[in-house]
């Protein structure tokens, strides 16, 4: 079968005492975070005032303006426009951060593992432990729309991808099989092969392969044809949905394949990470793509848990189990890799599921780091926990955040690795969070089963969730 694709109050704590332009008053780590990066002047360009605007208000692009100059300076069409740019709609929206909560949104008994948005963030994505995954209306006070019972799942929902046209979903687990279901009908529930069929798209490129290995990581390709996966086999595969079949499996790495994506709309560039250390960046264009990356990037010292693209086709961050998000560049990247430490003391009995990490590693740096820039303070303990740019649109991408094993949401400064902001308000891990596209809104889901909500403003009331209909 093919398918075709179009497209609870609490208290929080705010680190920062005052917002100066997204950036706290802390010292910056200036070797790491140099002012001739690239990196740092496309985010100047996407989240500072345009320079029409700066030019008809009469001051200089880099000196502050305060967001009632901007207002008044559009109402008077100083920029000759007659609107914002998107610079000027990021510069003003980003100094409104999503600090305040958290607030209920919905509450289970099992773990949480996946929190997304839609791409128009309409739609909210939820995964739990306990075989559900909860889909809300965020247009209409976060109604259910839809609440997924997940069939023949191992151990937990470990993945899940809405399709571009917000029809279908995959979801993930420690198995092969990947199922997909259609979210469009109107029915609210959705049973696993009782009310809805969930069709199994079977991973394995062997006939007597049963179980043999799981999917850590599942997204849909722009066009909604394909699906990229990271595997506990060490490999990554590619799913076409209109042949029904699995057409690529790339022995990638050395150990699991813990997250994959592709790096922009194109889906010619995949981007990789392991708990061999590496990252790695594979073209599906060149005829070694089976079984050769074009490109490795190395600096993490333990394993890589998320990657997230910038979606520009140059830039990734990941998330590793030495503590750090680490930026990357892939025109830096190497064609082979050294993954060896490089550094004095370090042991291989160190493992992330029950241990805590060494306070004498956390300041370590591989001698080889290819990294751009590297992001410290959240704790990637016991779990894959996630990383990613804030939007675009809102924010310029000025922004980095993460989960974390203490319960937090971590904010830091793509430019200064400043850490702006710490959401705290939950009572275990949180994995997975998401920021609205448009809204200055954040949802964060945590092992203590709570889906919530933090907002730049405090005041207004979010309806309950509706489990009647």
């Amino acid at each position: 079968m093919g398918y075709g694709m179009s497209r609870m109050e609490t208290d929080y704590v705010y680190n920062c005492e005052q917002i100066d332009d997204g950036a706290c008053s802390r010292e910056s780590n200036h070797e790491l975070f140099r002012l001739d990066n690239e990196i740092f002047h496309l985010t100047r360009l996407r989240s500072k005032p345009s320079e029409c605007t700066c030019k008809g208000i009469g001051i200089g692009r880099n000196m502050p303006i305060s967001t009632t100059r901007m207002l008044s300076g559009r109402e008077v069409n100083c920029s000759g426009k007659g609107k914002f740019s998107s610079a000027d709609c990021s510069h003003v929206l980003g100094h409104y951060l999503p600090v305040n909560g958290p607030r209920l949104i919905d509450k289970m008994d099992t773990r949480a593992y996946v929190s997304q948005f839609s791409a128009d963030g309409s739609l909210f994505v939820a995964g739990f432990q306990g075989s559900h995954i909860r889909i809300y209306d965020v247009d209409n006070g976060w109604k259910l729309k839809k609440d997924v019972l997940a069939r023949r799942l191992r151990w937990t929902i470990t993945d899940t991808s809405l399709s571009p046209d917000m029809h279908y979903l995959v979801y993930s687990s420690m198995s092969p099989v990947v199922h997909i279901v259609n979210v469009g009908t109107d029915a609210k529930e959705s049973h696993a092969n009782i009310t809805d069929l969930h069709d199994g798209l079977d991973f394995s490129f062997h006939e007597d392969v049963v179980y043999s290995f799981g999917i850590f990581s599942v997204k849909f390709s722009s066009d909604g044809r394909e699906i990229v996966a990271g595997s506990s086999d060490n490999s990554i595969y590619v799913y076409d949905l209109q042949a029904n079949k699995p057409t690529s499996r790339i022995s990638a790495h050395s150990s699991d394949v813990n997250t994959v994506t592709f790096a922009d709309e194109t889906g010619h560039i995949i981007y990789s990470g392991s708990d061999d250390n590496l990252c790695k960046v594979w073209d599906r264009r060149c005829s070694n793509a089976e079984g050769q990356a074009v490109g490795v990037l190395i600096g993490h010292l333990e394993g890589i848990t998320f990657i997230d693209s910038r979606e520009d086709g140059h830039y990734f961050i990941s998330n590793g189990k030495d503590q750090t998000i680490k930026m990357w560049d892939i025109r830096k990247m190497s064609s082979s890799a050294d993954c060896t430490r490089g550094t004095r003391g370090r042991t291989s009995d160190w493992d992330y599921r029950y241990m805590q990490y060494p306070a004498q590693y956390k300041h370590l740096r591989h001698p080889k780091d290819q990294s751009v820039s590297s992001y410290q303070g959240h704790q990637v303990l016991r779990t894959l926990i996630r990383c990613y740019f804030s939007p675009s649109y809102s924010t310029g991408q000025k922004y980095i955040y993460t989960g974390s094993y203490d319960s937090s949401v971590y904010i830091y400064d793509v430019l200064t690795g400043d850490q702006v902001a710490r959401l705290e308000g939950h009572q275990l891990t949180v994995r997975d969070c998401s920021w609205h596209p448009y809204y200055p809104m954040l949802v964060s889901s945590s092992w203590d089963g709570l889906i919530a909500r933090w907002e730049s403003s405090g005041n207004s009331a979010v309806p309950a969730v509706d489990d009647s209909e």
